[in-house]
């Protein structure tokens, strides 16, 4: 990024090229309520913004603040370069970026009533009404209030009524939910990676042979529950891998470090130190700084790092030696 002019001002529209804001975008006046604020290209923003439309033409681009539009937050589609939000981002209608050529991250949380995201990387989760997400890497959850759409993604879990998946999409925790039956695309493929071995991966070394993605069949692991209370009665599917706890409890999970890159990984910026997994398979420190969770997950979703499957398979004997 070139040096930038730094800029302070008030008024009704912004425009912003190389420019670095020092402080906030904030309404001081009622007149401001409906300021659009367009940033061109080469931006860095300090402080929080408040906005009745926010566009994002181009990147290189950096908001350090929580972000707040009335209307929309819009990424361009032909955006280029790299785009990321500190901190949580919120609209009252539409969050929305179909930008392929883009890196788009949000360190944090994402709430609005629409959200459609492509190739974006999430460090929290996306609460909306509806979610669209193509080639996308979210760590948190996806919770909708009506339904998600879902195409060739990473995600923690998702809780909708509704919900469509196309191409393969992988699950970092143990279990997700909707109401209705999930509609699952010719070829599409659903994966849970609580039992696969991050850690190893992340360090390039090899994986443990008890870990591996489970594959999740949508007609044979769903799981159906009725919560009932006094006022109501509600039916849940659960796609777990619950079924598999068996053997799993057979392995020591936690040198997998799982957890552990998760929670770096939602944590983002606010982390206090800089950790490491060991030594690499070259000897050097495995750093876990977000910019490299964000490659290795990213890694993972195009088919650059592999996962092995796991074998199911193992020794009744093993079973009753750990519980006698």
């Amino acid at each position: 990024m070139k040096e930038l002019k730094e800029i302070r001002f008030s008024g009704s529209n912004v425009l912003l090229k190389d420019n670095l804001v020092k402080g906030s975008i904030i309404p001081e006046q009622v007149s401001e309520l409906t300021r659009d604020i367009t940033i061109q290209e080469n931006t860095v923003i300090e402080g929080a913004v408040y906005a009745h439309r926010l566009e994002i033409q181009n990147g290189d681009c950096e908001l350090c603040g929580a972000v707040f539009t009335q209307l929309e937050l819009h990424v361009n589609t032909d955006a280029k370069g790299s785009i990321i939000f500190r901190k949580s981002v919120g609209s009252v209608d539409t969050i929305a970026s179909r930008a392929s050529n883009c890196q788009l991250t949000f360190q944090s949380d994402i709430n609005a009533k629409s959200v459609t995201l492509f190739n974006a990387f999430v460090a929290g989760s996306i609460y909306a009404d509806d979610v669209v997400l193509e080639n996308c890497v979210v760590i948190g959850g996806v919770f909708a209030t009506q339904n998600i759409e879902l195409n060739n993604c990473i995600v923690g879990t998702f809780n909708t009524p509704t919900i469509s998946i196309n191409g393969t999409i992988q699950l970092l925790l143990p279990s997700a939910f909707s109401i209705e039956k999930m509609i699952v695309a010719t070829g599409a493929k659903l994966y849970n990676l609580s039992l696969a071995d991050l850690g190893s991966l992340y360090k390039g070394e090899s994986e443990s042979p008890e870990s591996g993605r489970v594959a999740i069949d949508v007609e044979v692991d769903e799981l159906r529950a009725t919560l009932t209370s006094e006022e109501m009665q509600k039916n849940l599917r659960s796609y777990s891998i619950v079924g598999k706890v068996l053997a799993a409890d057979l392995i020591d999970m936690d040198k997998f470090q799982n957890h552990f890159l998760l929670v770096a990984a939602a944590l983002g910026p606010q982390l206090l130190k800089t950790y490491d997994l060991g030594p690499d398979k070259d000897g050097n420190l495995a750093i876990v700084s977000f910019e490299r969770l964000r490659e290795f997950f990213f890694g993972i979703l195009l088919g650059n790092i592999t996962i092995q499957d796991m074998a199911g398979n193992f020794n009744i004997t093993d079973v009753v030696q750990k519980y006698r």
